[in-house]
């Protein structure tokens, strides 16, 4: 039998890491076990290839739609394999520099093997026991493919596999509207292929919100048929034909399918360690992240958290302090949303209608590029900034765009939805010219007055 840890954590993603440096800034022994490749998914299928392939799509784009034709740009063809090399070199780098060398900076050693709880608290990884007093499982989740009439026929792509494609397909069919589907589908087109996608376009989003989307869609070339997929099928063609509910028809050399996420819990001897998952094989787990075993944690994807990167981190915290006798729980509040589209889409805290049906009397206001200095001078008519407020106290509940960097103008509005500030105070805080963040002030000072005002009055 291997040294008795403190605490062994299963996985090597966002959580996995957070819940070993959490260990060891208590002073306590921690071991982590990983089968595949070390980082979990954001680093190696999830964030930060789709953010780099994304950066990349979005300057060839940028090139083509040039609004400044006096100073010309041009966007040739792309090579997808020198691509693909530059984005698996970034996550080599990160790899070494974020876990490997974290883990042993921390002093925390990573083994290589497949873990396998054998009853309620014996867990073998390739075969050999492992003793631990406690454990998380951080296991993070898998792009699902839908189960529909046909699936079974085709070769899909999922927003994991298509970040290895080796050449560029001339059309695809995205299914799902999503955050994964749209960031996939303007990917795509932004690279040059000519894409369809089905499904409701950001369902969560607020409908001005996702107007904005649609119109760039629209410019971008994208056809988005907002219906619900039934059945696909594999064409004597050789293009995929999806159907919909409403009897449309639309075909693609290749289907990517961003329907939803399963939790990565499949071998792990859960059942055999007394660890309730419900029907898609996430973990069930109470506000300290324990697991229906009170020696067993789950933190990030795996526990139903949201599916953040930086909820999977705080998570992590938060299990591995409860599996060493210390529980916590996760504050919530003022969590914030990017969809890394062009333009993003971000938002904090309750939407409109999410307001009015907890009681509050709402008060909203929208703020159009039209009227805000930064989009008009990056002459970028596509964008929009709603406030939701609640109408008797003026505090700020929900803050929702749709703006070139608008994941980083919703880290102010983090604080204004989480310490409770009223429009107000952001009317009257400075906000610096010519930044995109300076909507928030704009839109705040519009429940004092609809009147048209100068640039920085």
């Amino acid at each position: 039998m291997d040294t008795m840890w403190d605490l062994v954590v299963i996985g090597s993603g966002g959580a996995a890491m957070a819940a070993g440096i959490e260990a060891r800034s208590r002073g306590r022994s921690v071991l982590l076990v990983e089968h595949g490749a070390l980082g979990g998914t954001c680093l190696n299928v999830g964030c930060v290839p789709s953010k780099n392939l994304l950066a990349a799509a979005g300057r060839r784009h940028r090139a083509s739609v040039n609004p400044f034709p006096s100073t010309p740009t041009n966007a040739g063809g792309v090579d997808l394999q020198a691509l693909m090399a530059q984005k698996q070199e970034l996550i080599d780098r990160l790899r070494q520099a974020k876990y490997t060398n974290v883990a042993d900076a921390h002093g925390f050693p990573i083994r290589t093997g497949h873990a396998r709880f054998v009853d309620e608290q014996t867990l073998q990884v390739g075969g050999e026991t492992v003793a631990a007093a406690a454990y998380v499982v951080a296991t993070g989740s898998t792009a699902h493919t839908a189960d529909l009439p046909g699936m079974g026929t085709l070769d899909p792509l999922t927003s994991t596999t298509a970040m290895e494609l080796p050449a560029l397909p001339a059309s695809m069919v995205v299914l799902g509207g999503g955050d994964v589907g749209l960031e996939q589908a303007q990917l795509w087109a932004h690279l040059g292929v000519q894409v369809t996608l089905v499904g409701r376009l950001a369902p969560r989003a607020e409908p001005e919100v996702a107007d904005v989307l649609r119109a760039v869609f629209a410019d971008d070339g994208i056809a988005v048929v907002e219906e619900r997929a039934v059945e696909v099928e594999q064409t004597a063609a050789g293009t995929v034909l999806v159907r919909t509910d409403r009897g449309t028809e639309v075909s693609g050399q290749r289907l990517l399918v961003a329907t939803g996420r399963h939790a990565n819990t499949d071998s792990l001897g859960l059942d055999a360690a007394g660890v309730t998952t419900n029907d898609r094989g996430f973990i069930t787990v109470d506000e300290h992240q324990r697991t229906s075993n009170p020696r067993i944690y789950a933190a990030g994807d795996v526990s139903g958290a949201p599916q953040h990167v930086y909820v999977a981190a705080q998570t992590g915290h938060v299990a591995a302090a409860g599996a060493l006798g210390e529980p916590g729980t996760v504050d919530y509040r003022g969590l914030p949303a990017v969809t890394f589209t062009n333009p993003q889409l971000a938002s904090v805290g309750l939407t409109e209608a999410q307001a009015l049906a907890v009681g509050h009397d709402c008060d909203c206001r929208v703020l159009r590029a039209g009227d805000i200095p930064r989009a008009l001078v990056n002459r970028d008519p596509h964008g929009v900034l709603k406030l939701v407020v609640d109408a008797r106290t003026r505090k700020i509940l929900g803050v929702h765009a749709a703006l070139d960097g608008a994941g980083d103008v919703i880290l102010a509005a983090t604080y204004a939805v989480k310490y409770g500030l009223s429009v107000d105070d952001v009317a009257d805080t400075w906000a610096p010219y010519l930044t995109m963040s300076e909507s928030l002030r704009i839109c705040a000072g519009l429940f004092r007055s609809d009147k048209p005002t100068s640039c920085c009055a």
